[in-house]
């Protein structure tokens, strides 16, 4: 799906930037991850794998399908001071071109509900991980503070807004990422909702 790199990073500094440590943490927390090689799968500006980056040693690699994203991004790599520990790579979420099990996290918020084929891109990310290796997929927003503080910028930009988060994390969602994590040949996965979001956690057997 082609974007306007620009709008949606000015949306993500202006908007979402309070959340992106937040959700770091979380990760960390959820994941006891804090050294190794992280993907971060439609990073966007990288904002949420370089707030991570921050406050673990991790190996940061930075993935999304667009190239004016991944500029931003690298821009934000050379800023933050972490260029000895983050990079970019382009490429598919269905056809990532890393290695088997070669990523020890993997994360991603806000991404998969652009996936073309979510079964075949659990079944690529599943594939990366390396042997007690986890995932943080999802569209979470750290708390319900900070969702009522996104939701209310949104709603000003795009009225909508509300319904289709509904839409992608809704409570009646997670019937449906089950089933494609399944059809994915997925068996150590678990779905967590709040009111503050949904996340996919998935885990590979070391």
């Amino acid at each position: 799906m082609a974007i306007n790199a620009l709008e949606f990073d000015e949306i993500a500094r202006e908007v979402f930037a309070p959340i992106y440590p937040v959700i770091a943490a979380q990760i960390i927390d959820r994941t006891g991850i804090t050294s190794g090689c992280c993907l971060d799968i439609g990073c966007g500006g990288g904002y949420l794998g370089l707030a991570l980056a921050r406050i673990s040693t991790m190996e940061m690699i930075l993935f999304d399908e667009s190239a004016d994203m991944l500029d931003l991004a690298k821009g934000y790599i050379h800023e933050s001071g972490l260029k000895a520990r983050a990079k970019t790579l382009q490429g598919d979420v269905h056809s990532i071109p890393l290695p088997d099990n070669s990523v020890n996290l993997a994360i991603s918020r806000g991404s998969m509900f652009f996936w073309e084929d979510q079964v075949q891109a659990f079944r690529e990310i599943y594939r990366v991980l390396a042997p007690g290796g986890m995932t943080c997929i999802g569209g979470g927003f750290g708390n319900q503070e900070l969702l009522k503080k996104v939701e209310k910028e949104m709603l000003k930009r795009d009225p909508q807004w509300g319904k289709k988060r509904q839409q992608r994390v809704g409570k009646d969602k997670v019937a449906d990422y089950k089933a494609k994590l399944e059809q994915a040949d997925i068996s150590r996965f678990e779905i967590q909702q709040d009111e503050a979001g949904l996340w996919i956690m998935i885990s590979k057997t070391a």
